[in-house]
Order: C-alpha cells, then sequence, then structure tokens
C-alpha cells in the first residue's frame, strides 16, 4: 500500500475524541481539553501539509454516560434531536476551544450542538457516545473534534 494512502486509513481510523489522565494534586478532578473544528477536504497527501487544527468557542455539553438506545437520533448521522440522560454541565469553551471542568468520578457523554441537534460521532464498544471518564484526583484530557462537514 503506497504510504499517502496508509496515512488516509490510519486518519479514518483515529478516534475523533482522544482521552488520557493525568494525575492532579488536591481534589482536581474532570475533564479539561480542546474543542476542534474541521470541515473540507482532510485527505492526507505528499504535497500537501495538514493544517493545524482551529479551535472554536463552543459550548460542550456533558451528559450522564449515554447509551444510542438513550438518543432520539436525527435520520442515520452522528446527530441527535434529544438525548434521554441527565445533562451534568454546559461548559463553554474559549476562543482558541479550551476548556476545563471540575467533575465527580463516573463516566460520561460528551456532546456539541449544531443549531438545535446535539453532535458526536464516537462511541465504544457498548455503543455509548462519546464516553469519557473521570477517576479519583485526575483531570482527564479531552480533544472533540467536529468534523461533520469534512471529508477524510
Amino acid at each position: 500500500m503506497p504510504k499517502h494512502q496508509y496515512l488516509g486509513v490510519l486518519m479514518a481510523i483515529f478516534p475523533l475524541i482522544t482521552v488520557s489522565s493525568t494525575e492532579q494534586g488536591g481534589n482536581g478532578q474532570g475533564i479539561e481539553g480542546h474543542v476542534y473544528r474541521i470541515s473540507g477536504n482532510q485527505m492526507p497527501s505528499p504535497d500537501i501539509k495538514p493544517s493545524p487544527l482551529k479551535g472554536i468557542r463552543t459550548t460542550l455539553y456533558v451528559y450522564c454516560l449515554t447509551n444510542l438506545s438513550q438518543v432520539i437520533r436525527h435520520e442515520q448521522g452522528p446527530f441527535y434531536e434529544s438525548v434521554q440522560t441527565k445533562l451534568v454541565i454546559k461548559v463553554e469553551t474559549d476562543s482558541t476551544g479550551y476548556f476545563k471542568v471540575q467533575l465527580p468520578v463516573g463516566r460520561y457523554s460528551l456532546f456539541a450542538k449544531k443549531d438545535m441537534l446535539f453532535f458526536a460521532n464516537w462511541f465504544d464498544g457498548n455503543n455509548n457516545i462519546a464516553p469519557v471518564e473521570v477517576a479519583a484526583k485526575k483531570m482527564t484530557t479531552v480533544v472533540f473534534k467536529i468534523d461533520y462537514d469534512a471529508a477524510y
């Protein structure tokens, strides 16, 4: 397989949300990270360097862990008309897309909004939507990519 096709396959299977945890002193625990907006042609090319990710000012919705069976899906895409689990908190990002929020230990699902619809397009093996886990005394780092009009 040529190198540029191999990179394309890797980009297609790389999760749209990247999650990691770091130990924090004191009682700091929750999630922090960036929300990025990606659009247009994202196919790798040997002649064109990929553009750096661009953070956006938006609202991130943190719900109790939400399964695909607990949303009303809008058609067959990554959009949802409603989420039927409890909203925990709404988090505003800054102009670079950065956010940070303290949360109790637990598992959560993250969503962004486009107009009146919720957006998230990453699942775990149990069909939980955009899952994030908060462990005791740890901040979980999240990269949330809003890419509903990107081509990979």
